[in-house]
């Protein structure tokens, strides 16, 4: 069975490639100065009249290392730092000149740790008022909670559940927790582990599970959240009402372009590929459809289910890479030549990929020549500046060269 991207804590590590391929196998330190490369041209596809990428020269320099196997990163309205979690449970905080305080904002708990458990996603309200955690349990059921922020601290008495699921299995938890454009609550779940989704769950609407989920985190009428005006699903029999997107396997990472409102997800293949999805602003209810899908494959000979969307790309296994993390399109100022690229990579494959998108379609695709080996997430802040996280416990910041 093909082992999934997992952080496991203590002596155990990340791992995130098929049975005898051990992740980060190259010989680059991350946590070693800052690396300079100029990009080469890996397999494009770029067409006459449309960026090739041959102008964007990018690094990645180190902004806080020291960290114990960091998964996610979130910044806070009117908050100059830098929130990092640890799969261990603790968040972390950053000063805006690079300093790790040594006592987390918050540690969080009881966690189950193994596999891909543990604390795997943060965020806070639009406003900074609210954080918001997703992790797993004990029973390695996966919680949704949110704690008031007073001042520069957060009240750990002041945590509320907000969602709760069942998962049939230890892996593919999902654990992305955002707020979209639209000041709603996004939160990815993958279709509850096992290999091959044994309990069919891929293209189930009656369970979260598979799924992006959009609702919001406010408390209504008794209830923990409510379902926003415009969810796909609602009031249609069999369906959860909270199911934004489906047909997902394991969605780690996906993001909205903060220019063009588009979504990007970056999900985790089962044996041969692993899929990048494209949505422009505006699009609901896609089926991404696994599991009779695996990338633009058929799955065991699959069929592509009625309806369903094809990813914008996949990459195959045998190209080195083994658990797609998704990333960012470039927004910010520092790299002028990266505005609107999407950067992704791989928990096995060291490179960070540069696409860009016209129409739906990939018209240019390249290596920008940087390694983050072990590369866990990446992180976007309030300017749109992109970051890398690595397992081995720094943070990069992407720069140009």
């Amino acid at each position: 069975m093909r082992r999934w991207p997992v952080v496991i804590v203590g002596a155990l590590v990340l791992t995130a490639c098929s049975s005898g391929t051990s992740a980060g196998s190259g010989s680059n330190n991350p946590s070693s100065a800052t690396v300079t490369t100029t990009a080469t041209q890996s397999g494009g596809s770029s067409t006459p009249g449309t960026r090739n990428l041959t102008d964007v020269h990018v690094a990645l320099t180190p902004v806080v290392s020291g960290l114990k196997s960091p998964v996610a990163v979130a910044w806070r309205a009117h908050d100059t730092r830098i929130f990092v979690a640890e799969q261990t449970g603790r968040i972390r905080v950053v000063s805006s000149g690079g300093k790790l305080s040594p006592t987390p904002l918050l540690q969080v708990g009881p966690l189950s740790h193994g596999n891909e458990e543990g604390l795997l996603g943060i965020t806070f309200s639009p406003d900074g008022s609210k954080l918001y955690v997703d992790y797993t349990d004990a029973k390695m059921d996966t919680h949704v909670d949110e704690y008031t922020m007073h001042g520069d601290a957060v009240i750990p008495t002041s945590r509320r559940q907000v969602l709760y699921v069942k998962q049939p299995f230890a892996n593919h938890n999902g654990g992305e927790v955002t707020f979209g454009p639209d000041g709603m609550l996004y939160v990815g779940l993958g279709d509850g582990g096992g290999a091959g989704d044994p309990d069919h769950i891929g293209q189930n609407l009656g369970t979260l599970l598979a799924k992006i989920l959009r609702i919001d985190p406010n408390a209504k009428g008794g209830a923990a959240y409510s379902i926003p005006a415009g969810n796909p699903f609602v009031g249609r029999a069999g369906a959860r009402p909270e199911t934004w997107m489906w047909g997902l396997r394991n969605p780690w990472r996906f993001s909205f372009d903060r220019k063009t409102g588009d979504v990007w997800i970056g999900d985790v293949g089962q044996d041969n590929y692993e899929e990048v999805d494209f949505a422009p602003k505006g699009d609901t209810g896609v089926n991404w459809g696994w599991s009779a899908r695996e990338g633009l494959h058929g799955y065991h000979g699959g069929d592509p289910p009625p309806g369903s969307r094809d990813p914008i790309l996949d990459v195959a296994h045998t190209d080195g890479s083994c658990a797609i993390v998704g990333g960012y399109v470039y927004r910010g100022k520092a790299i002028p030549a990266l505005d609107g690229v999407y950067l992704f990579g791989d928990n096995c494959e060291i490179h960070i990929v540069g696409v860009v998108e016209s129409g739906g379609k990939v018209v240019a695709r390249r290596d920008l020549g940087p390694t983050a080996p072990q590369l866990t997430t990446f992180g976007e802040d309030p300017e749109g500046e992109v970051y890398a996280v690595t397992r081995r416990g720094t943070v990069y910041k992407f720069t140009a060269a």
